[in-house]
């Protein structure tokens, strides 16, 4: 036996899990509340205390984790045209941990800077313009940021014929220089941005009480876990040179404060007569829905479905569904205890899952043109995706898994909307998606089988 170590110390739990590299399967997994506002190692001694309980004990020969315990940074981010270099932005943030409350487009003015300051973010990332093209702006808002002080660090990633002057407007601010989110019109390039997030990202993580101390427990790999859930997706979805993947797949994480959604699936158009509206989008996507979770944003999802679908959803008054809504928003920790709020539960997992993935997947409309009726398409195709993932405590402790996760598909009261036509559930009920992601930097091989045994049927 080669037992290996996993930990995701979330924001509300610390998970940990035990996998057998040489035999390829789980040992065990546990979890504990995440003592994050103490010492965060009390936390990680507890939800160990219960690993031991279901392997025996173990003597690790690598630890590695994932976290999510200081939450995810606060982003703001500023270019040019908003559907192109604000939006490449957007993209590159997203997959590397971070919260992206705003983006700017074109010159920051006076309300902006106000706004910022504000705000005062974790970090800025600060891109426009193709390289060689304009950088009158990109030039235009780093003297902004440099008016407007502040100790957050700014990430430029914008028009290559810019960022050396960007970097002494900011002198004395802490500066991060990456290649341009869009060299070329219409051309991509996030990677190098979101790799310079995570690591910013990781050096707030390791400020967490106590986080230090434990990264010092740990082999080497740390991660955002938002990075670990997105490699599992990639690994579940293209395999490894010896091993299938299942294809392209849907992911969706219900949480207490956000639902995250995950896609790995070209998204492009399939039909001739369809025309791709604005940039292409990344072949691994992932959204953060701040307004909608179950406990800490279950007003954003009053708020997108409407009470008077979730009281019918949940077969009782509006009234009703108002007090319970009101004691689960007033006390976050709490769980369904009879079958009446389990019902009301359910109904606002379904119209989070709705929500997140109709937000994820594109949209298309018919146009008419000389050459007759044409179609343009905004956002990623998933019509055709056949693998639907879902984790978050609301699909997983419930028998109605499949009923809340086919909220996630096609509805024909909606058509324009590109979500899967139709899918199979897969349901992660022991949550370890963000720990095969942390194995599979190692063992991909062993991270893909222990998936395929344990991500199960709805």
């Amino acid at each position: 036996m080669k037992p290996v170590l996993l930990i995701d110390f979330g924001s509300t739990y610390t998970k940990v899990t035990a996998a057998d590299v040489d035999e390829c399967r789980l040992l065990g997994t546990a979890n504990a509340y995440t003592t994050v506002q103490s010492d965060i190692n009390n936390g990680l001694s507890n939800a160990l205390s219960k690993l031991e309980k279901v392997t025996g004990k173990l003597d690790f020969c690598e630890r590695y984790a994932a976290s999510s315990a200081a939450g995810g940074l606060r982003m703001l981010a500023s270019g040019l045209v908003p559907e192109l270099t604000a939006e490449a932005a957007k993209c590159a943030s997203l997959g590397a941990g971070a919260k992206v409350l705003k983006t700017y487009a074109f010159k920051l003015n006076e309300d902006d800077a106000d706004e910022i300051k504000a705000i005062n973010p974790d970090i800025f990332l600060l891109v426009g313009g193709t390289d060689g093209g304009n950088t009158d702006c990109i030039l235009h808002n780093a003297q902004v940021l440099a008016d407007i002080g502040g100790d957050f660090p700014v990430i430029i990633a914008g028009n290559r014929n810019a960022v050396r002057q960007c970097e002494r407007i900011l002198k004395g601010r802490e500066v991060h220089i990456c290649e341009n989110v869009m060299p070329k019109f219409g051309t991509l390039n996030i990677e190098p941005t979101q790799k310079e997030i995570r690591e910013v990202f990781l050096k707030r993580i390791v400020q967490a009480k106590g986080l230090t101390k434990a990264s010092e427990l740990i082999s080497g790999i740390m991660m955002p876990t938002p990075s670990a859930v997105m490699a599992a997706m990639k690994l579940l979805a293209e395999g490894t040179d010896n091993s299938r993947g299942l294809g392209e797949l849907v992911a969706v994480d219900v949480g207490g404060a956000t639902t995250d959604v995950y896609s790995v699936a070209n998204g492009m158009p399939t039909d001739p007569r369809t025309m791709l509206k604005g940039l292409p989008e990344p072949y691994i996507k992932r959204t953060v829905e701040g307004d909608i979770g179950m406990r800490y944003s279950i007003r954003g999802i009053v708020d997108a479905a409407g009470i008077k679908t979730i009281a019918e959803l949940a077969g009782m008054s509006e009234v009703r569904a108002e007090e319970i809504i009101n004691m689960f928003a007033a006390n976050t920790d709490l769980l369904p205890t009879d079958d009446e709020t389990e019902r009301l539960d359910e109904a606002l997992a379904c119209m989070a899952v709705r929500t997140a993935v109709t937000r994820h997947a594109g949209r298309i409309e018919e146009a008419y043109s000389m050459m007759g009726t044409t179609y343009v398409q905004t956002g990623k195709d998933l019509r055709k995706v056949q693998k639907l993932v879902v984790t978050g405590g609301s699909l997983i402790h419930t028998t109605n898994t499949a009923k809340i996760a086919s909220f996630a598909l096609y509805d024909p009261k909606d058509p324009t909307s590109l979500r899967p036509l139709r899918a199979d559930v897969l349901v992660d009920r022991k949550y370890i998606i963000a720990a095969m992601g942390l194995l599979s930097e190692k063992y991909p091989e062993q991270a893909l089988s222990i998936m395929k045994q344990e991500l199960c049927r709805a």
